[in-house]
């Protein structure tokens, strides 16, 4: 059979079967993404039927994928709201990296992997799914509630961070020396500032020169500007995402809504794309001697976003039931994650990080939903029953007993 034809069915079923994994996810009410990653699993060396000539295009749409799904986030975001979270929910951050980058980090130096692969997993640990978060507080209702301001702003900080580790995590995988490794971050650094330095005082202007009342021209413009400068960042060793992310930032108002309705569907498209690509690179015989640690590194990270949440939402001045949601809400991992391990996947630096990573993501992504819901009424319940257990303890008496009292003080001279 012709080439064309046989990658024309192969891209073709892959296609149809994300589509109907994605009912089926719609259906169970939770994430697509664990239900892709196995799809990958499915299709990739050593699975039930690896591809042949599609791969090549999958790969290219996976880097579409990352590139749309950092776009649409900064669409999310004005400028000025991101400098107005920088300057009042920095200690939150603070306590976020401190709280779940620590433990992967950890995990990777107790295995033998070494530094830069700490630096990976503690990237992967660290970033919560901005996307399942976003659905989770849609489909509880929870939108509107106090603690969700506290909830963004984390996933604001999180996502501004990217913009400085991607470009340090992409010079260490690269093995660049100390001097070129500073250069490349300085440059990066410089390019976040000039652009939210110009998105704040001319993002008007920008979005005057993109905007359109055509759908096909907005479409067009806001694409090949997003694809042009992700390619010129990853030529400077920025990172693509980290310049899709800076695009969507300048743009504002109108058109980053415009933009955003018109690019969400193909956002969806090539991210799950994406998510089969990093599966279709993992050996699905690679998972079970990670799945322990995998699993005990779930568990962990799950707990120190919970206490993270916590700790954000108590400084903000919610009660404790909004504390308890916001902890909970915070604990799904996805998108980024993989993202990050599939740099290092890429690069080759260790061959049990990308298993491990799909492992994490998919108790995780699994996970999160199920925390977000049950947490707020487990721990009141726990801490209702202690208590109760604690008042049904009869407080001791502060009267001494009459025995005690009439009781002589043998040779001691003293008077009771």
């Amino acid at each position: 059979m012709h080439s064309s034809a046989i990658f024309l069915i192969e891209f073709g079923a892959i296609i149809l079967g994300l589509g109907l994994l994605g009912r089926l996810a719609g259906r169970l009410q939770f994430s697509p993404i664990p239900l892709y990653l196995l799809a990958g699993l499915a299709f990739g060396e050593g699975g039930l039927l690896p591809l042949g000539a599609s791969e090549e295009f999958v790969a290219i749409g996976a880097e579409i994928g990352v590139i749309l799904l950092l776009l649409m986030l900064g669409l999310e975001y004005t400028a000025s709201d991101l400098v107005s979270n920088l300057k009042t929910q920095y200690p939150a951050g603070l306590v976020d990296m401190a709280l779940n980058a620590l433990p992967g980090a950890a995990l990777a130096l107790l295995l033998g992997w070494g530094p830069v692969a700490a630096v990976v997993l503690a990237g992967v640990t660290w970033i919560s799914s901005s996307g399942v978060i976003a659905k989770v507080l849609g489909d509880l209702g929870r939108l509107g509630n106090r603690e969700t301001p506290v909830i963004l702003s984390i996933l604001v900080l999180e996502d501004l961070a990217m913009a400085v580790y991607l470009p340090i995590i992409t010079a260490l995988l690269a093995g660049v020396s100390l001097a070129a490794g500073s250069v490349t971050l300085a440059i990066a650094l410089g390019v976040a500032g000039l652009v939210l330095f110009v998105a704040v005082r001319y993002g008007r202007v920008i979005s005057r020169f993109v905007s359109s009342d055509d759908p096909e021209k907005l479409l067009l413009v806001v694409l090949g500007l997003t694809l042009l400068v992700a390619g010129l960042a990853q030529q400077l060793q920025v990172s693509a995402a980290v310049g899709a992310f800076l695009v969507g930032i300048a743009l504002s108002g109108e058109v980053a809504e415009g933009a955003h309705n018109l690019l969400a569907p193909l956002r969806d498209l090539f991210a799950a794309v994406f998510f089969v690509f990093f599966g279709l690179h993992t050996d699905p015989q690679s998972i079970p001697p990670v799945i322990l640690p995998a699993f005990a590194l779930a568990v962990v990270t799950a707990l120190t976003k919970i206490a993270t949440g916590y700790w954000a939402a108590r400084r903000a001045g919610i009660s404790p039931k909004g504390r308890w949601r916001a902890g909970g809400t915070l604990v799904a991992r996805g998108e980024f994650s993989i993202v990050i391990a599939g740099l290092a996947v890429t690069a080759g630096i260790e061959p049990d990080l990308g298993p491990l990573a799909t492992a994490y993501v998919l108790v995780l992504v699994v996970l999160g939903p199920l925390t977000a819901r049950y947490t707020e009424p487990i721990a009141l319940a726990l801490t209702a029953r202690r208590t109760a257990k604690a008042d049904s303890v009869p407080a001791r008496s502060a009267t001494p007993p009459a025995a005690e009292t009439l009781e002589p003080v043998e040779d001691s001279g003293i008077e009771r």
